[in-house]
C-alpha cells in the first residue's frame, strides 16, 4: 500500500514520466472527420459490397471486417467498383495467403476481362520473378523487397495523369509516368489456391477545379424566382426562401462533383440538380438535400433522404444531420449515377429509362452535359454550400 501512494504521489507531482497518449485510431473501414472534409470517400463499408460488383469466378465474401476473395485453382476473379474514377489518391489494405495470387487494378475497363494490357495491376505476389509485390506490371518493376504474405500490407497508391505511384507500408516501391489507361474501375484480384483479404480501401479523386469563388456569384446565373441568393462573411454561397434555383454557366457530362452543405433548420428541403438544362427550373438528376429519416432509424429516409437520387433511388442511409457541415460527393458517369455522404456511399444507380422528350432528366435519362444547379425549395429554405469543385471524366 506504502509503495502504491508514493507512486501515486509521484505521478501526480510529476516526479514519474508518463508515456505520452497516442492517438485514437478510426475504427476498420471508418473515415476520420479530416478524411471526410479533404474529399475522401470509403469503396468499401466493412459491412456490405455496395458500389462493388464481381466478375469471373471467384467466390468473394465479408468477413472479419474485410472482404475475402477466394478462387478455383483453374480459374480467377474481380470485385470491381461500380463507379469509374480518373486522378485520385487510393487507400487499401491487403491480406494474402501464400499460394495466392492478388492485385489491385487502376483505370480498368467497366465491362469485360480485366488484365495487366487493360488496366494498370499493383502485383500482389511476393514470389513473381518479374514484377513482385509493389510494382506496377508493365510499367515499373520495384527495386525495394515488399513482403506481403500471412500479414496485412498497405498501398498507398496516387495516379494523376500519366504519373503514376505506389507506397507499400508506406515507402515507395513505383514512381513512373504512363499514358495507356486514363480512368476506369477499381478492381480487386483472387487467383491461385488461396485467399486474399482487402479492408480500409477508401480513394479521394484528385484534380478538381473550384466553381464557386467564395467571394461573389461570377460563373452562377439565379433563375427568376423567390429565392434570395448571396455570399455570406464566411465564403458560402446561401439560400434563403423558395422555389428558386440557381445554375453554373458551365456545363459537365461525366464528372465528379464535391461541395460541402449546411441546413440551418429542421428537415429542410432542398437539393444539387446535375445535368440540368439550362434555364429551366430544376431540370435535371436531383441529388436530394433532406435531413430526415423515419423514428430512429436512419435507414428509412423521408422523401429520399439525403444523399438519394431524387424520384430514383432512396438514400441507403442518411448520416447527416441539420446543423453541421456534411460533405457530398456526386460521381456521374454514363448511365452510372453514384451519391456519397460524409464518405459514405448512399446511391448507386443505373438508369435504365429512355429519354425523354424534353431531354430533361426529370421526365427521363440524359447522359449530355448540362448544368450544375442548387435548389431554393420553399419558403423554409436556409442552406449554404461552399467548397463546390469539379473534375470532368475521361471518356470511356
Amino acid at each position: 500500500m506504502f509503495a502504491l501512494i508514493m507512486g501515486l504521489a509521484l505521478t501526480l507531482s510529476g516526479g514519474v514520466k508518463t508515456a505520452p497518449q497516442e492517438k485514437p485510431i478510426a475504427p476498420l473501414n471508418a473515415l476520420t472527420p479530416k478524411q471526410i472534409e479533404s474529399g475522401w470517400i470509403q469503396l468499401f463499408d466493412g459491412t456490405t459490397t455496395f458500389g462493388w460488383k464481381a466478375r469471373g469466378n471467384a467466390d468473394w465474401k465479408l468477413t472479419d471486417d474485410s472482404v475475402q476473395g477466394t478462387a478455383p485453382e483453374t480459374g480467377m476473379g474481380m470485385l470491381c467498383t461500380t463507379s469509374a474514377f480518373a486522378d485520385y489518391e487510393l487507400h487499401a489494405e491487403a491480406w494474402i495467403e501464400e499460394n495466392a495470387n492478388s492485385g489491385i487494378f487502376l483505370r480498368a475497363p467497366l465491362e469485360g476481362d480485366v488484365t495487366a494490357d487493360n488496366a494498370y495491376e499493383v502485383n500482389i505476389y511476393d514470389w513473381h520473378k518479374k514484377w513482385p509485390t509493389g510494382s506496377i506490371n508493365n510499367v515499373q518493376r520495384t527495386k525495394r523487397k515488399v513482403k506481403s504474405v500471412l500479414r496485412w500490407t498497405s498501398f498507398d497508391i496516387t495516379a494523376e495523369g500519366d504519373h503514376l505511384v505506389v507506397l507499400a507500408d508506406g515507402k515507395k516501391t513505383v514512381d513512373a509516368h504512363d499514358s495507356k489507361h486514363s480512368g476506369g474501375v477499381i478492381a480487386l484480384q483472387s487467383w491461385g489456391k488461396g485467399f486474399v483479404r482487402f479492408r480500409n480501401v477508401r480513394i479521394r479523386p484528385l484534380s478538381l477545379k473550384s466553381i464557386f469563388n467564395g467571394k461573389d456569384l461570377t460563373g452562377w446565373k439565379p433563375l427568376p424566382g423567390k429565392s434570395v441568393f448571396s455570399v455570406t462573411p464566411d465564403g458560402s454561397l446561401n439560400i434563403k426562401n423558395g422555389g428558386g434555383d440557381i445554375q453554373t454557366e458551365e456545363q459537365w457530362g461525366d464528372f465528379i462533383l464535391q461541395l460541402d452543405i449546411y441546413s440551418n433548420g429542421d428537415h429542410l428541403n432542398s437539393g444539387v440538380f446535375f445535368r440540368s438544362l439550362p434555364g429551366v427550373f430544376w431540370g435535371g438528376y436531383e441529388s436530394q438535400v433532406r435531413n430526415q429519416w423515419e423514428g430512429n432509424d436512419r435507414t428509412k429516409p423521408v422523401d429520399y433522404g439525403t444523399g438519394g437520387l431524387y424520384n430514383r433511388h432512396p438514400s441507403r442511409k442518411v448520416v447527416s444531420s441539420d446543423r453541421e457541415w456534411f460533405y457530398m460527393t456526386v460521381l456521374a458517369n454514363g448511365a452510372h449515377i453514384a451519391i456519397w455522404i460524409n464518405g459514405f456511399q448512399t446511391t448507386d444507380f443505373v438508369d435504365t429509362a429512355p429519354v425523354g422528350r424534353s431531354g430533361s432528366a426529370r421526365d427521363g435519362s440524359r447522359t449530355k452535359p448540362g448544368v450544375i444547379s442548387l435548389q431554393g425549395h420553399d419558403p423554409t429554405t436556409d442552406l449554404s454550400f461552399k467548397n463546390i469543385r469539379v473534375v470532368e471524366l475521361p471518356k470511356p
